[in-house]
């Protein structure tokens, strides 16, 4: 029998959120609410996978029991200012409270209540909707693939004295995804870096590719101290962004600076890969030549010859220890806009890998200080003196 089509309470919609904020999908989370779980999608689709903020009564709030205090003293004919004295309140908030809701011969406290509760969830409008100068160049950004950290940091740089053109990064998420605000196209969704329909919680981590065939391998712990501190430009993270079966690119992280390439490769075993690698490496400056680590993927299993061609000396992660290549990790997940899970690689030129690593090389970075990576890679390789 397949779930019913009940509707949700708010404790249930609370326990929806929270489940879904802990990782678990709309089918788990149906299951455990005992509803359909196009019941929970919609729940979801509809705030674009953004938990609705809690409500805060304001302290200066009437509250329910105060309320129904005002309604008894009412019917026991009391003065306006002998309610206030029992209620802690000034005259004039009673007062207040009984022209707003009918006068004393209407007043009827739970109605107060949910009037004034319906008041309270009036949205006010995005700044994003009010601000069209402020809305066209957060809209041109995101149409250049910047994330919305990027964009509200621009902004605050660009524009430091005018305020109006401020903008925080969540908003900016907010008004993309909850599409009740009305003020970004929800198109727009598309150029973000992971392109989804909602926004989605940190709760999965990412799986690790198996070890491979390797051998006399040089550990991490061995790599140069310069490379860990990112002191000094030519240290490289490696790895593989696979594509359907059979289909991958290399991709390549100089770690001072974050700069990116990326390589076509016709398949992934380690002849193929080391040879790509070798060439594209060939072609830097003495200076960008130090180090490369990789993970243990049998693709770099002739790491030495890559060595011999190179003088570039590959340092290989403990195994499934991603985070040892932190910086290629990102990258990867950053690349996924651009070549999704599943998508044919081997129908992607050169050409087009190029023009992708152009636009993660030319756009602010948070870690940087909002330089982009070939600023840093261009000023750590220019000569001095």
């Amino acid at each position: 029998m397949g779930r019913s089509y009940k509707l949700l309470s708010p404790a249930d919609i609370t326990t929806l959120w929270s489940r879904w904020q802990q990782g678990q999908t709309p089918v788990e989370i149906s299951a455990a609410l005992g509803c359909h779980q196009w019941t929970v999608g919609w729940h979801i689709e509809r705030r674009g996978g953004l938990p609705p903020r809690e409500r805060r009564r304001a302290r200066q709030a009437l509250t329910l029991a105060e309320r129904e205090e005002i309604s008894r003293g009412i019917v026991a004919d009391d003065h306006v200012r002998t309610i206030a004295r029992r209620l802690g309140r000034p005259p004039s908030t009673v007062s207040r409270e009984l022209r707003r809701n009918g006068g004393r011969e209407s007043y009827r406290a739970a109605e107060a209540e949910e009037r004034a509760a319906a008041q309270a969830r009036r949205p006010k409008p995005c700044r994003l909707a009010t601000e069209w100068p402020l809305r066209r160049v957060v809209a041109q950004k995101l149409r250049k693939d910047w994330s919305p950290q990027q964009i509200a940091e621009w902004l605050r740089r660009t524009y430091p004295d005018n305020p109006m053109m401020h903008v925080s990064h969540e908003t900016i998420y907010q008004t993309l995804y909850v599409q009740a605000r009305g003020a970004l196209k929800r198109e727009l969704v598309a150029h973000l870096r992971r392109g989804q329909r909602y926004r989605r919680p940190r709760a999965v981590a990412r799986s690790t590719r198996g070890p491979g065939q390797l051998v006399d391998i040089v550990r991490l712990a061995e790599r140069p101290p310069s490379a860990d501190t990112r002191a000094v430009p030519g240290h490289w993270e490696g790895d593989l962004l696979i594509g359907k079966r059979g289909t991958q690119i290399a991709t390549l992280v100089e770690r001072q600076s974050r700069f990116v390439l990326l390589e076509r490769l016709p398949s992934a075993d380690s002849p193929t890969v080391v040879r790509a690698l070798a060439r594209r490496m060939q072609r830097l400056p003495a200076q960008l030549k130090q180090s490369l680590t990789w993970d243990r993927g049998k693709e770099m299993a002739q790491h030495k010859a890559f060595t011999v061609a190179t003088d570039v000396q590959v340092y290989f992660c403990d195994p499934q220890s991603p985070w040892q290549r932190g910086s290629n990790e990102n990258t990867n997940g950053l690349l996924r806009q651009y070549f999704p899970k599943g998508m044919d690689l081997s129908q992607v030129t050169q050409q087009q890998l190029n023009a992708v690593a152009n636009k993660l090389n030319t756009r602010p970075r948070e870690t940087l200080d909002w330089k982009t990576p070939a600023a840093v890679l261009a000023a750590s390789v220019a000569p001095t003196g």
